[in-house]
């Protein structure tokens, strides 16, 4: 039998982990993130089989790959069954030029897909140690609302969501603030960075050992291996079924999830061309991969695409470490990463507001495409990346990019752009009425140490 995959932190300063292990811990001791020691390959062959496969069924072949020893395949399926019922729909916008619309799942974001398998993956653990856990992550968006959705009622599971009050929609807001049970809700006038960071030292505070910390946002190993499932079932989709296939994807990026995700479906062998990297305004990834220099900006900038206003993803850690450098919590780059690999496989661009607006526009008035402004941002990379590189744009190239929010969570900025009222979905159907309840802290560290002491 195989041995089981171990999770080394990105700091290099503690010691290894099981998945299991690092899925209930969250982030490591040292404040690294974890990341594989090994990433298992599939064969060009293994891909193709993957064209006649259920989206369930290719979470569980590239899923087992990454959990193999640590749960029954049997257990594994039943999960992941249970936890992809929505559809992935592939929209054809021109030639062969897709958008994959992430938006179906119960919060209609993206995060469903992490989120749902990482809380039953959580659920399954702690059921048989009995042991309980408090989820802690922050928000700039739709994280909070995937995450209080997914471990929405679980017994052994009690759930804080951090969020900045002036930087999330109405809807997302009420997403998260409408649950109650075991999910607790706290806004901040602050940024999302502020948020993270306070999460942060609340992993490291031993003051807070007695509570059972982990984490849900992506900085949990838990968040990135399901992220990498939809890279792979969109190209077995959509590919002609020649050896020859390559796939180029746009992520639009904010804490870089998204974006690791497919960065680790590359090293498992799935044949994609180039990664186009769209930021909004916060623009400190495409300065580093053009340049080499990092740095992060304080605070980030409200932009309309607003789960992506991160000024310093945290993301960017393990990002560095799979170039073979060094990257610490702060951003601090002690061993620099393959700068002529990055630039071979990347290309990043950031997107103005203004151009976001103006892509909403053209999309929808060219082809019939309705975005909202994270889509719209992926978007505006893909039309930027294949005017400035013509070998790549030809009819034939296969081209996805990633819809990661559905239009009806945005539909202030839909109705100023495009006049019209985008179609709830059913996971948003009702919420306005529902009645809110949260809390509210100041943005210091005693403040959120205090809350959690007298709460827990």
């Amino acid at each position: 039998m195989e041995e089981s995959i171990k999770f080394f932190s990105t700091n290099l300063k503690a010691a290894s982990l099981s998945f299991k292990e690092a899925l209930l811990k969250g982030q490591a001791p040292d404040y690294g993130l974890y990341m594989p020691e090994e990433i298992p390959w599939l064969n060009p062959r293994e891909i193709c089989e993957f064209s006649n496969l259920e989206y369930y069924q290719i979470a569980f072949e590239v899923g087992k790959r990454f959990l193999r020893g640590q749960i029954p395949e049997e257990d594994l399926l039943a999960i992941v069954q249970d936890a992809y019922d929505f559809e992935v729909p592939l929209e054809n916008v021109y030639e062969n030029k897709y958008v994959m619309r992430l938006d179906q799942g119960p919060t209609a974001s993206f995060k469903d897909f992490a989120a749902r398998m990482m809380g039953r993956l959580m659920q399954y653990y702690l059921k048989q140690e009995n042991r309980e856990l408090l989820i802690l992550t922050a928000t700039s968006g739709d994280t909070g609302s995937a995450i209080a959705n997914a471990f929405y009622g679980l017994d052994n599971i009690k759930v804080v969501v951090l969020f900045p009050i002036d930087e999330v929609t109405p809807r997302q807001r009420k997403q998260m603030t409408t649950l109650g049970k075991n999910v607790q809700i706290i806004s901040l006038d602050a940024k999302f960075d502020d948020c993270q960071i306070l999460v942060k030292q609340a992993f490291a505070d031993p003051d807070l050992d007695y509570l059972k910390l982990s984490s849900a946002n992506s900085i949990n190993i838990g968040r990135l291996i399901p992220q990498i499932m939809y890279y792979f079932y969109s190209f077995a989709r959509l590919r002609k079924g020649n050896p020859e296939d390559s796939v180029i994807f746009s992520i639009p990026s904010g804490n870089f999830g998204d974006m690791m995700g497919g960065m680790l479906a590359l090293r498992m062998g799935l044949p994609v061309r180039k990664f186009i990297i769209a930021t909004n305004e916060n623009d400190e990834f495409p300065k580093f991969v053009n340049t080499g220099n990092y740095n992060k900006i304080v605070p980030s900038k409200n932009c309309l695409s607003s789960a992506m206003n991160v000024g310093h993803p945290s993301n960017l850690a393990r990002f560095v470490s799979l170039y073979d450098g060094v990257m610490d919590e702060n951003g601090f780059i002690s061993q620099k990463p393959d700068m002529e690999q990055i630039q071979n496989e990347i290309y990043s661009v950031s997107i103005t507001d203004g151009e976001t607006k103006n892509t909403i526009k053209d999309a929808h008035d060219k082809y019939n495409l309705l975005l909202e402004p994270h889509g719209s941002v992926g978007w505006a990379g893909l039309q930027k990346f294949l005017k400035e590189n013509p070998e790549y744009d030809t009819p034939e190239q296969l081209c996805i990019s990633l819809e990661t929010a559905h239009p009806a969570k945005f539909p202030e900025q839909i109705r100023e752009i495009l006049n019209l009222d985008p179609e709830l979905p059913p996971s948003l159907e009702g919420i306005e009425e529902k009645k809110e309840s949260s809390d509210s802290i100041e943005n210091n560290y005693q403040a959120f140490k205090n809350y959690l002491k007298e709460k827990y």
